[in-house]
C-alpha cells in the first residue's frame, strides 16, 4: 500500500552566471505618509538607517501601524547586462512586505503590492515583491545614481520589509523555468521505497527550453549521496516536462533531494531542493488509550463540556466512575455535561472500552476561579483562510478534527478575523456578515461534536483586517458572545494602537484586556481569553493577574526557519511566567498547508524543523493551534499532531515552562520539568549543518544517570551514565524524557 506525503520546501534559486546587485544595506526609513517621500529630489538625510529582512517594530518602532516609507541610494551599472544570455528586463525583487507596499524608481510608480491587483491596503504580507521594466525603460538611471522609495502599509502587529529574497538583477533564461516539485505528493511503498514525479514548467511565450535534469539525494549528516540521476530535457509553456524517479532511501530520517536544470544554450543553472518527509510517530493502535491531560477545570454554576479523548477501534463506550452529582456523560459520545456549584478537586476515573478491552485513567475535575488549566489545543482560521473564512469552511475544519485529532484531545475550532458585518445592529450588537448566516447553529454544531468554538475581536474600532471591533462595546460583544455559546476569545490589539498613547504606560497596556475580562467575567459561560498583543509591556508578568488565559509573547510568526528559531528560542525569559490556567502564546503553529488567503502552499519548514517547531511549543507549555487546511491533512503533518507522549509535554498539569540550560556551538537544550517528577529534554540544532553532540547530565543539573525515551519514536534508549551521544540534523531535535536510576 502506497502513503501519500505533502511536499515540504527548503527551495533555492541558483543563478549561477548573474550578476546581482545587493541592496541589503543602506536603507532609511520614516513613518508618516507624503508624496513627496517618493520623489527623487526628495532630501532623506535626516531620515533614520533601518535594516529590511526584520520588522520595524523590532527596531525601535514598537505598537506603529500605518504608513511608513523605506528609500535607498543606489548605483545600477551597465555591466549587469554583460553576463546575461537574454537582455531583455530588469528585475528588483524587494522580499516581503508586511502588508502592502508601493514601489517608486526615481520618482516613478512602477506597481504595488507585486504587480496584484487592488489598493495597498490590501497587500498579502507572505507574498514576495518582484517588479520588472524592459532594459531600455528610460526611468532607469544607468551607471548613476537610483533612488528605490518603498510606501509601506501596515494594518497591525509587525510591519515593514521583513523576510525574502532582496535585490536586483537582469532577467536571464532560468527566469522564466519553474522546477515544479509542488504539484506531487512523495509515494512511499514497501522495503523503504519512495517515488516522486517532478515538472519542468516554462513561463515564456518565446522560448522553447531544452537541457540537463539531474536528481541528487543526498543524507544531511554524512553529506554522503545515496541517490543520482540524469535525465535530457524539452519542454515549453504549453508542454511541461514531466519525470518520475524512484529511489531506496536507507533509513527512516532526513534525506535532501536536490533537482538541478542546466539549460543547453546559454548554460545557466537553477537548482531547487526539497527535505523529504519522514513520519516518526508509531501507528495508533487499536487497543484502548485515554489521552489528554489529567485535569480539567470549570467555574461553579459555568456549563461544563469535556469530551474524553481516547483512541482505538471504534466503537468505544465511555464511562466516568465517582461522577459528581450535576454532571453526566454520553456513552456513545463520551462528552461530560452539566454544572458544578460547589468548589473543590473532584477526582474521578475515566474508563473508555471497546471489544479488545479497556483502559482508566485518573482525572481532576477542578471547580474554581481558573479555567484552561493546561495550554489550548486546536486549530484557528487565519493562517490557512486569513479574510476568506466562512461558516462552510469552519464546519469542514470541526468535522476534520473531530474524525482525525480528538481523540488525541484537540479541542477548540477558532474562527480569526472576517467574520463581522460591515455595521452594528441598531440596538448595538455585534453582528455576524452573510458568510455566517447563524453563529449560534455553528456554534451547535461544534458541541454537538464535543469541540469547542472560538471568535475574534480587538479592544479597537477596527480589527486587523478592518472589521469591526469590540471598542466602547465590550459588555455587549460579551454578551453576545456568551449567547452564541463561544468558549474561546482572540482579543487582538490592531486599531487600539491609534486610541492608546504613543507610548502606553503598563496601566494603559492593561486597561483594554481588564475591561474585557471583566466583561467576560459577567457571562455565565466559561470563556477562554488569549491576549493578542505581541508581548508589549512584557504581558507575561501582568497577563495572569488580569484573567488571562495565554498572552502572545512576539510578532506574527510566518513558515520560515528565520521567524520560527527567532520566535522559538527567545521564549527563555517569559518562561518563568507560565502556569496553570495562564501560558506564553509564541503564536500559531505552521505546519500542514498554510497561505493567509485562499492561495495555500505547504509549509516551507523542512520536517526536521516541523519537528523542532512542535516539540519546542510542547516544551514552552504553549497553546497548539493549528493553522493548516484541515483538509489537507496528509500523513507526516498528522504525525506531528497525533503523537500523544509529545502533547503530554504540552498538556502537562504542572503548567511550567521549559527553561534553556544549556547552549553552545549552536546546540541548545532546553529542560521542562513535569508533574510526575521527570524532566523533559529537547536537544536543538540550529546549525546549518548536521552536528554530532555529546550532553553532559552535569550541565543540565540532573542526575549522573538517567533512562531516556525518545517520545517522536516512543522509544525507550537505555540507560544512560554521565552523557549522551547523538547525531542531530540541521534544524533539528532530539526529544527525551527522563527517569532516574539509582547508581
Amino acid at each position: 500500500m502506497k502513503i501519500l506525503f505533502a511536499t515540504f520546501f527548503l527551495i533555492i534559486s541558483l543563478s549561477l552566471f548573474s550578476q546581482d546587485i545587493s541592496i541589503n544595506n543602506g536603507w532609511k526609513f520614516k513613518t508618516g505618509d507624503s508624496a513627496v517621500f517618493a520623489s527623487s529630489n526628495f532630501n532623506d538625510n535626516d531620515w533614520a538607517p533601518i535594516k529590511i529582512g526584520q520588522s520595524w517594530e523590532s527596531q525601535g518602532y514598537e505598537n506603529y501601524d500605518g504608513f511608513s516609507w523605506y528609500r535607498l541610494h543606489v548605483i545600477i551599472p551597465s555591466s549587469i547586462k554583460d553576463k546575461a544570455f537574454l537582455k531583455e528586463r530588469i528585475r528588483f525583487d524587494l522580499g516581503k512586505i508586511d502588508d502592502g507596499d508601493e514601489f517608486y524608481l526615481n520618482g516613478n510608480l512602477i506597481g504595488r503590492n507585486g504587480g496584484r491587483p487592488g489598493s495597498i491596503k490590501s497587500g498579502q504580507y507572505d507574498a514576495q515583491r518582484a517588479y520588472t521594466l524592459l532594459l531600455n525603460d528610460t526611468r532607469i538611471l544607468w551607471d548613476k545614481e537610483n533612488v528605490i522609495a518603498v510606501r509601506v502599509w501596515d494594518g497591525g502587529g509587525d510591519g515593514g520589509m521583513y523576510d525574502g529574497k532582496y535585490g536586483i538583477s537582469i532577467m536571464d533564461v532560468t527566469d522564466y523555468v519553474n522546477i515544479n516539485t509542488s504539484d506531487n505528493n512523495f509515494e512511499f511503498g514497501e522495503n523503504k521505497k519512495m517515488a516522486k514525479k517532478i515538472l519542468l514548467q516554462s513561463t515564456s511565450d518565446k522560448y522553447d527550453f531544452n537541457g540537463k535534469l539531474r536528481i541528487t539525494i543526498t543524507d544531511p549528516v554524512s553529506d554522503s549521496v545515496i541517490f543520482k540521476q540524469t535525465i535530457g530535457t524539452d519542454f515549453a509553456k504549453d508542454r511541461p516536462f514531466e519525470y518520475t524517479y524512484k529511489a531506496t532511501l536507507p533509513d527512516n530520517r532526513s534525506y535532501v533531494a536536490t533537482y538541478s536544470f542546466t539549460e543547453n544554450r546559454s548554460g545557466k543553472e537553477i537548482a531547487v531542493s526539497e527535505s523529504i518527509p519522514f513520519v516518526l510517530t508509531p501507528k495508533t493502535a487499536a487497543t484502548v488509550k485515554i489521552n489528554g491531560p489529567n485535569i480539567f477545570g470549570v467555574r461553579p454554576n459555568a456549563p461544563l463540556q469535556y469530551a474524553i479523548p481516547a483512541t482505538g477501534a471504534r466503537p468505544l463506550v465511555y464511562d466516568v466512575i465517582n461522577l459528581p452529582n450535576g454532571l453526566k456523560i454520553d456513552k456513545q459520545t463520551g462528552i461530560i455535561t452539566g454544572s458544578l456549584t460547589s468548589k473543590g478537586d473532584y477526582k474521578v476515573r475515566l474508563v473508555v472500552k471497546n471489544k479488545l478491552g479497556s483502559a482508566t485513567k485518573s482525572f481532576t475535575i477542578a471547580c474554581g476561579n481558573t479555567i484552561g488549566l493546561t495550554p489550548a489545543l486546536g486549530w484557528n482560521s487565519w493562517n490557512c483562510w486569513g479574510l476568506s473564512v466562512s461558516d462552510e469552511k469552519v464546519k469542514a475544519s470541526a468535522k476534520q478534527m473531530f474524525e482525525k485529532l480528538a481523540g488525541h484531545g484537540w479541542t477548540y475550532i477558532n474562527i480569526d478575523d472576517g467574520w463581522e458585518d460591515a455595521n452594528r445592529a441598531a440596538s448595538g450588537e455585534i453582528v455576524a456578515n452573510k458568510k455566517f448566516p447563524d453563529m449560534k447553529s455553528l456554534s451547535n454544531y461544534v458541541h454537538g461534536l464535543g469541540l469547542k468554538l472560538g471568535i475574534y475581536s480587538s479592544p479597537g474600532p477596527r480589527t486587523c483586517g478592518g472589521y469591526l471591533g469590540s471598542y466602547q462595546h465590550e459588555e455587549q460583544d460579551a454578551k453576545t458572545y456568551g449567547d452564541w455559546g463561544i468558549d474561546y476569545v482572540k482579543y487582538d490589539w490592531c486599531s487600539y494602537g491609534n486610541i492608546a498613547p504613543k507610548n502606553p504606560s503598563l496601566d494603559e497596556y492593561k486597561k483594554p484586556y481588564t475591561l474585557m475580562r471583566e466583561a467576560l467575567n459577567k457571562v455565565n459561560r466559561d470563556i477562554m481569553f488569549s491576549f493578542c498583543q505581541y508581548g508589549m509591556g512584557d504581558v507575561w508578568k501582568w497577563g495572569a493577574e488580569i484573567g488571562g488565559n495565554s498572552w502572545r509573547t512576539t510578532g506574527d510568526i510566518n513558515d520560515s526557519w528565520g521567524s520560527l528559531s527567532g520566535i522559538g528560542f527567545s521564549q527563555d525569559k517569559p518562561a518563568p511566567y507560565a502556569q496553570p490556567g495562564h501560558f506564553n502564546d509564541p503564536d500559531m503553529l505552521v505546519v500542514g498547508k498554510v497561505g493567509w488567503g485562499p492561495s495555500l502552499h505547504n509549509s516551507r519548514l523542512t520536517p526536521d524543523e516541523q519537528y523542532t517547531h512542535i516539540s519546542l511549543w510542547c516544551l514552552l507549555s504553549s497553546p497548539l493551534l493549528i493553522g493548516c487546511d484541515m483538509s489537507q491533512l496528509d500523513d507526516f503533518t498528522l504525525n506531528l499532531l497525533t503523537n500523544d507522549e509529545v502533547l503530554a509535554i504540552d498538556q502537562d498539569g504542572l503548567g511550567k515552562s521549559a527553561r534553556k540550560i544549556f547552549e553552545k556551538d549552536n546546540i541548545q537544550v532546553w529542560v521542562k520539568p513535569l508533574e510526575d517528577g521527570n524532566k523533559a529534554i529537547g536537544i536543538f540544532n540550529l546549525n546549518d549543518k548536521a552536528q554530532k553532540t555529546t550532553i553532559n547530565f552535569s550541565d543540565l543539573k540532573l542526575s549522573s544517570q538517567l533512562r531516556l525515551r525518545d517520545l517522536w519514536r516512543q522509544k525507550d534508549l537505555g540507560v544512560f551514565k554521565k552523557s549522551f551521544s547523538i547525531a542531530i540534523p540541521s534544524h533539528g531535535v532530539v526529544l527525551l524524557k527522563t527517569h532516574a536510576e539509582k547508581m
